[in-house]
C-alpha cells in the first residue's frame, strides 16, 4: 500500500540490530530518539521499529483497511511499470526509502526480491505488521516521515507512491524539499499522486472517512523541480481498484533525478 498518509483520493548502511524473541520472531520494538544518531542507520531486515508518537488520522484509517488496501491496488500496471523503470535505474545493492511502505507489496518486495537495501516507513502499525511478514528481506519502521530524521544523501532512490494526500499542501511540499536532500547527488526518487486541484476535500474512500489534499498535475511537476529534482519522465493514467466502493481515478507517476551539485 504504499502510503504514508492518504494513499488515494475519492472522488472531487548499518542495521539496528534488534534481538529476534524466543519464538522466532523479530518483535516489535519502541525506537526512542536517538534511532537516528548513527548515520545511515537502516532497520535490520525482518524486524519492526515503532515511533512513540506514530498516532495520525491516517493511521486510523489504514489500520482498518489492512490488507484490503493491497488487494485493491495490486492489479495496477502503471505501479508495476513504474517499478521496472526504477529497479533498472538502481546499481546492486542500492539503499532505497519507501515512504508509505504499507503492507510492503509491491514496492518493498520488488526492491527487496532485486537485492536492495530497503528502509519502508509507514504510519499505520498494522500495515507495518504485515509489511514485516510479508517482506522479510526489507526493514520496516512505524514513524510519521513528517517527523522522521532523515540524513542528506543517505539513499540512492525514494520511493513515494500516493503516500502524500492526508498531508496538507506545505507539508507536502516540505518533504518533498526533505527527500530530495536525502537523496544522494545523482539518486532517483519515483512518486505517484492522484493528481486532483482539492484542498481539505472530505470523503469517503473504501468505507474509511479521509480528509484529501492534493495538487492538479502541473503543480505536482512543479513541486519536484522546485525541490531540486529533475523530471526524467511523467505518465498519466486512469486505475479503477478492484473494490465494491471504487471508481476510476487519475494517477500520476513521476521519476525524477536528484540533480548533481
Amino acid at each position: 500500500m504504499d502510503d504514508q498518509q492518504s494513499r488515494h483520493a475519492p472522488d472531487p548502511a548499518v542495521p539496528v540490530r534488534v534481538p529476534a524473541s524466543r519464538h522466532g520472531r523479530c518483535p516489535v520494538v519502541t525506537a526512542g530518539r536517538g534511532w537516528h544518531d548513527a548515520p545511515h542507520r537502516y532497520v535490520e531486515t525482518g524486524c519492526v521499529l515503532v515511533d512513540e508518537d506514530h498516532g495520525s488520522p491516517a493511521a486510523a484509517v489504514f489500520d482498518a483497511l489492512g490488507g484490503e488496501y493491497e488487494k485493491a491496488f495490486a492489479s495496477s500496471p502503471a505501479h508495476r511499470a513504474s517499478l521496472d523503470r526504477l529497479l533498472e535505474g538502481l546499481a546492486p545493492g542500492s539503499r532505497v526509502l519507501d515512504v508509505g511502505s504499507g503492507t510492503g507489496r509491491p514496492t518493498a518486495a520488488a526492491l527487496a526480491g532485486a537485492g536492495h537495501r530497503v528502509l519502508g516507513v509507514d504510519v499505520s502499525p498494522v500495515m507495518v505488521e504485515i509489511a514485516s511478514r510479508q517482506v522479510p528481506g526489507a526493514g520496516f519502521r512505524c514513524a510519521d516521515i513528517r517527523r522522521m530524521p532523515l540524513e542528506d544523501g543517505s539513499f540512492d532512490a525514494v520511493c513515494v507512491y500516493f503516500a502524500l494526500l492526508q498531508m496538507t499542501r506545505a507539508e507536502q511540499s516540505e518533504l518533498v524539499r526533505r527527500l530530495a536532500r536525502a537523496l544522494r547527488p545523482g539518486g532517483l526518487l519515483a512518486l505517484a499522486t492522484v493528481p486532483l486541484d482539492v484542498e481539505g476535500f472530505d470523503g469517503v474512500f473504501m468505507g474509511q472517512d479521509v480528509r484529501v489534499t492534493s495538487f492538479a498535475a502541473e503543480d505536482v511537476v512543479a513541486l519536484v523541480r522546485a525541490a531540486g529534482l529533475a523530471v526524467e519522465s511523467q505518465e498519466s493514467v486512469m486505475f479503477t481498484p478492484a473494490h465494491p466502493d471504487a471508481r476510476p481515478e487519475p494517477q500520476l507517476f513521476l521519476h525524477c533525478r536528484r540533480e548533481e551539485a
